[in-house]
């Protein structure tokens, strides 16, 4: 019932902690946008940005999608496994079939994914920026104490 649950947690982990940390610079070395400063992206830019983020994930977990998945596919009939934990599946793979063995299907995740997050950042950024914009009209000194402190880095 659980196998394949410790690579698909740390898969999922690795995959947003990618997401967030690459589309946050690909706001910042895009289009000059830094978290709170109350510069509005348009939904194309943002687009942009989210297509481009979404394909450090599936590349940087493309190994733990594939021992997740071998592992929750194995048959366990008769008490036998090919792997038994996530460590032995990947030693395992690369030495049976190749270190290439590990990105497995990446293609097609890198057709889903990177669209997908396209849309959401859109939609995401907009309704973020919305309440933002609205904060910072309401507190203008947050965004000068905002500018003071990166002006001082």
């Amino acid at each position: 019932m659980w196998s394949g649950a410790t690579p698909t947690m740390m898969r999922n982990g690795t995959n947003q902690m990618c997401l967030f940390w690459a589309k946050a610079n690909m706001d910042k070395y895009l289009w000059g946008k830094y978290e709170g400063d109350g510069k509005q992206l348009t939904p194309t830019q943002s687009m942009t940005s989210g297509f481009a983020a979404a394909f450090l994930g599936p590349c940087a977990t493309g190994p733990m999608d594939v021992i997740k998945t071998r592992m929750m596919a194995q048959s366990k009939a008769g008490g036998q496994v090919q792997y038994k934990s996530m460590l032995d599946a990947l030693v395992k793979i690369p030495q049976q079939e190749g270190i290439r063995s590990l990105w497995r299907g990446l293609l097609p995740r890198l057709m889903r994914i990177p669209p997908g997050q396209a849309i959401v950042w859109a939609v995401s950024d907009q309704i973020t920026q919305y309440f933002e914009h609205r904060e910072l009209a309401k507190h203008p000194e947050l965004l000068a104490a905002k500018t003071t402190a990166a002006a001082g880095q």
